[in-house]
C-alpha cells in the first residue's frame, strides 16, 4: 500500500512533534510547566529567541489549545501564560525524554 500524505499526517507521533517539535516551542512549554510566566519572564528565560519568535510560538501554542492566555486589566495591563490541561498532559513525555537523555550519550558520539 502506498503511503499518501493524508496517511502520514495521521502518524500520532508526527502529529505530537507537529505541536512541540520545535526548539523554541518545547522550551517554551518547559518553562510553563515550573509556573506561570509573563511575556518578558518568558523572553529572558529563553536565552537568544526574539520577541518575534515568541509572540508567534505563543499564538500557535494558544491556537493549539497547549496554553491559555491571561490579561489582566490593571494599570498597567498584563498578560500572563499558563499550560492548559492539554498542555500538562505533556508532562510524562518531557520526563521520558529527559530520562532518555540522562540515560544515554546524546552527544552525538558513540
Amino acid at each position: 500500500m502506498e503511503q499518501n500524505e493524508s496517511t502520514h499526517t495521521k502518524c500520532p507521533i508526527e502529529k505530537t512533534m507537529s505541536v512541540i517539535g520545535g526548539k523554541w516551542t518545547f522550551l517554551i512549554i518547559r518553562e510553563l510547566f515550573y509556573k506561570t510566566r509573563r511575556f518578558g519572564e518568558l523572553e529572558r528565560s529563553l536565552k537568544g529567541i526574539s520577541p518575534r519568535t515568541l509572540s508567534l510560538r505563543l499564538k500557535e501554542l494558544e491556537d493549539e489549545s497547549i496554553i491559555k492566555r491571561e490579561v489582566f486589566s490593571e494599570i498597567p495591563p498584563h498578560v500572563e501564560y499558563s499550560l492548559t490541561d492539554k498542555g500538562q498532559s505533556l508532562l510524562p513525555i518531557f520526563n521520558a525524554m529527559k530520562e532518555w537523555g540522562n540515560t544515554w550519550d546524546v552527544s552525538g558520539k558513540d
